[in-house]
């Protein structure tokens, strides 16, 4: 065991209000924590002196909350035996945000960013026998930052979304509330406390990775820094282990406080993202010793792997690339962006953590951008990107206003980069660091000062866009010196000066639809860009989520979609009007019942982003055509049960979006979009124009290897169940890793005129297996006279393991449901047409397991 000591700081903790009204404090006593790490709300909670913040309309009673402050005690003894010039630190890993520390009654900490890991030496503190007392004092975030406010008149505060006191405050942006968030101001020491007893420790193991281009060997410089006297005579030992078997290791001499040490492997076992290989997981240990003692010790895992950002001229269209590779695989990534699971984030634990991003991974999802108003996440969260083989865009924690850079403020954010930069480096899931979302687009917005050309940091600070010294200057900076093989992007989104909305270069945020322009979602292949960060579509959670933050739950009054509290959980500005233009355009719907309405809604949701990642993907046409190669959705997840954006709620419970990102995403898949052309025989003729309905398919390949395989075009009428036209193609050439296009013809029909009530499938078959499917649909969707099946059935596979569902005549969006929530669906939302059976994978099902059905159109 290493001579290093440490004690985690976890038990005896108690709180208190600080600022009672009246100066009484006998008014509130010390109660017990409900957890360590905590937070106040969690506190409070657990002793029912607030009420849920998450049911009905609680988050307004519970806004006292962040403007007191609040103090948290515990006890805990000396150890037993310190030895003579041992250092003695407190270890802070998170206070959240303004804290006094006080040790037996003498400061000796005073923080005030929730992202900075604090260390105090405390050696000569404690005391020789009995009790130590550590106090936390929390001051209130929320007011603290309108005082900095006052404190600089002549910065042009301003923010998207909560108030512009949050730019003023290093913690967690979210928690002045968001437009899918409530404003919970939380305070109180949200990662853990450790006291540490050491004359030296290992402070950090990094390790800078070299992947040789043709992937046949990996250079490593392992650098093991320390902290402590000098070591003459001690040795650190590196060993790098792969599945528990030694891979290299080297014993060195310590003649300083740090020692390099280089490694050749060949032929590598490298890491790939999700699709393309596996994720082994080398261990990089590194042993202090002195003499045969083992002093102190770290490990840390790591993948070798290639990556690199692409950013290179194209092919036929103007501006660059902008898609990442690895391993000399250009990636095409479709993933989701990232918020904090929850307002309260002691509480997501490490297995709700794999828990979610097993579900990134299981919805064929390559990458997930953790978004920067949030935190820099957990260990467990990259550690389970690390082993699914998801690749992580990391942004620092900016977002939405225009930040000030006060000389106190630029040194605490060097310092929090740092820190985070060296906690997070050795994760091989994380591709990119993005400086801040959306900042460059206030700043256009709102006119400030931005000289792409003028390239002397000093002269960012006099303008009124101080933060670019942040984005261009400070995070470069720690990136370049800490992990110089990762790319770092100044913003996102960000063209290199251009305009942050131009799509031929960088990577654009596309809110034209719901947003901006509320553009058809139809027209995504003409709101495209090189790289999609950000796009979405507002669809309800699951009634039962919907339940679950109602007061009297099923029973309530306010269990209907309009009502009150369900309002008050959706915070985008105008989300009535905005879910209404977009159902009204596209469905034929009504407001009741609840669970219909929700079902309308994530249609609407399902198919306005399946639109998009089909029509995107379809740009990804290969080497020197990457138009478009990525689409990350706004939003994977949500921190609180509301209607947003998110493709699966609060409660983990996927939305139809969620599925079909899912089979887009798969690794081939078929599109179809369907396009009007209209002919005139002459200039000023209004009669007599031809009017021809045009299909073009394709199929997106994401695989590496091309294939030979047989397309199979159907169409049916969606009035009469009647197959109209079928056709077969053998021989057809889809390349490896891009979109192939396979056919252009006139919809098909029982007659002139009818095309408009023709469905269309594609299907794609190789050696007698189909790999891929789709149904085009005429749109609007509302124009349809849907039929309701007379023959609909859903059926338990003999195994087990699938739903078997099929119809007479065309289906749109059938869900299957079960009252079991212990019942988990593969895929759900699919489409059926006459003469097949589509199988949907389902886990926990039994014979006696009842299934009930919902599709468009049921209620009409």
């Amino acid at each position: 065991m290493p001579s290093r000591l440490t004690l985690p700081l976890t038990t005896n903790w108690t709180f208190r209000q600080t600022s009672p009204p009246e100066g009484k404090g006998e008014d509130h006593p010390f109660r017990p924590v409900s957890q360590f790490p905590t937070n106040i709300h969690l506190d409070l909670l657990h002793h029912n002196l607030i009420p849920d913040p998450f049911l009905g309309k609680n988050e307004t009673l519970v806004q006292w909350v962040g403007e007191a402050q609040w103090t948290y005690r515990t006890v805990f003894p000396t150890p037993s035996s310190i030895p003579a010039g041992a250092k003695v630190v407190l270890a802070f890993d998170g206070l959240d945000t303004f804290a006094t520390a006080k040790l037996n009654g003498e400061v000796v900490l005073e923080g005030e960013n929730m992202f900075l890991p604090e260390r105090v030496d405390v050696s000569g503190k404690l005391k020789g026998d009995g009790e130590n007392e550590l106090v936390i004092e929390f001051d209130s975030a929320y007011l603290r930052g309108w005082k900095e406010v006052e404190r600089w008149p002549g910065h042009r505060w301003g923010v998207w979304n909560g108030d512009s006191s949050r730019l003023a405050v290093r913690k967690a942006q979210y928690h002045w509330g968001w437009d899918w968030g409530p404003a919970l101001n939380t305070c109180g020491p949200w990662r853990p406390i450790s006291l540490e007893v050491y004359d030296v420790r290992v402070v950090d193991v990094s390790c800078e990775t070299v992947v040789d281009e043709g992937l046949g060997f990996a250079d490593l410089e392992v650098l093991v820094e320390m902290e402590g006297e000098k070591q003459h005579g001690g040795e650190v030992r590196v060993e790098i282990t792969l599945e528990g078997e030694e891979v290299a290791a080297q014993t060195v001499g310590v003649e300083g406080e740090g020692v390099k040490v280089k490694f050749h492997v060949d032929k590598p076992a490298l890491w790939y993202p999700l699709r393309y290989g596996k994720q082994p997981l080398y261990q990089v240990k590194a042993t202090l010793l002195r003499g045969k003692e083992i002093v102190d010790e770290m490990t840390k895992k790591i993948g070798l792997r290639r990556a690199r950002l692409v950013q290179r001229p194209l092919k036929d269209q103007p501006g660059t690339s902008f898609f990442f590779e690895v391993n000399n695989i250009p990636v095409y990534c479709g993933g989701s962006d990232w918020i904090p699971a929850d307002n309260f984030i002691p509480r997501i634990s490490r297995q709700r953590y794999y828990d979610w991003i097993k579900l990134v991974a299981d919805g064929n999802q390559s990458m997930i951008r953790v978004w920067g108003g949030g935190i820099y996440e957990e260990q467990a969260f990259y550690d389970a990107c690390d082993e699914y083989g998801i690749l992580v865009w990391q942004d620092f924690m900016f977002g939405c206003g225009n930040y000030p850079a006060w000389p106190e403020m630029r040194e605490s954010i060097r310092r929090e980069a740092e820190a985070n930069v060296r906690l997070l480096r050795h994760h091989p899931s994380i591709v990119i660091w993005a400086g801040n979302n959306e900042d460059y687009q206030y700043q256009e917005s709102e006119g400030l000062t931005y000289n792409y050309e003028d390239k002397d940091p000093e002269n960012w600070l006099k303008t009124d866009f101080p933060a670019r010294y942040i984005y261009e200057h400070i995070l470069p900076t720690v990136c370049t010196a800490l992990t110089p093989s990762t790319a770092y992007h100044p913003g996102s989104p960000w063209g290199a000066g251009r305009d942050t909305h131009d799509p031929t270069v960088g990577d654009i945020h596309q809110w034209n639809v719901w947003h901006g322009t509320q553009e058809p979602y139809q027209n995504f292949d003409r709101l495209t860009g090189r790289f999609v960060s950000e796009f979405g579509m507002q669809a309800f959670p699951s009634p039962r989520t919907i339940d679950a933050y109602l007061p009297l739950g099923a029973a309530d009054p306010d269990r209907h979609p309009q009502s009150a509290t369900v309002d008050f959980h959706n915070k985008a500005d105008g989300h009535e009007r905005r879910i209404a233009l977009y159902l009204v355009e596209n469905l034929r719907y009504a407001p009741a019942p609840l669970e219909q309405f929700v079902y309308a809604t994530q249609l609407m949701q399902a198919e306005c982003l399946s639109s998009a990642y089909r029509l995107w993907k379809r740009q990804w046409k290969g080497v020197g055509r990457e138009y478009n190669a990525g689409a990350l959705v706004w939003q994977m997840n949500d921190c609180w049960p509301v209607t947003s954006w998110s493709v699966v709620d609060y409660y983990l419970r996927p939305k139809m979006a969620y599925f079909a990102v899912k089979r887009e995403m798969a690794a081939v898949s078929v599109g179809i979009t369907r396009r009007e052309h209209k002919t005139p025989r002459n200039k000023y003729t209004r009669a007599d124009v031809e009017v021809r309905w045009e299909v073009e398919v394709w199929a997106s390949n994401l695989g590496l290897e091309g294939m030979v395989a047989e397309v199979v075009y159907r169409a049916w009428d969606v009035e009469t169940g009647e197959r109209v036209w079928e056709k077969r193609e053998g021989g057809v050439e889809v390349g490896g890793n891009q979109s192939t296009e396979l056919a252009a013809f006139d919809v098909p029909a029982r007659k002139k005129g009818e095309e408009g009530r023709t469905v269309v499938a594609a299907y794609l078959v190789r050696d007698g297996v189909q790999v891929a499917r789709y149904v085009n649909w005429p749109e609007p969707l509302k124009y349809l006279h849907l039929q309701k099946p007379k023959e609909l059935k859903v059926v338990l596979a003999a195994d087990g393991t699938a739903v078997e569902v099929s119809a007479d005549v065309p289906v749109k969006g059938l869900v299957v449901e079960c009252e079991d929530e212990g019942v988990k669906f593969e895929d759900n939302g699919v489409d059926l047409v006459p003469g097949e059976t589509v199988r949907i994978g389902v886990k926990g099902a039994r014979a006696e397991t009842k299934f009930e059905t919902r599709y468009l159109g049921m209620l009409d």
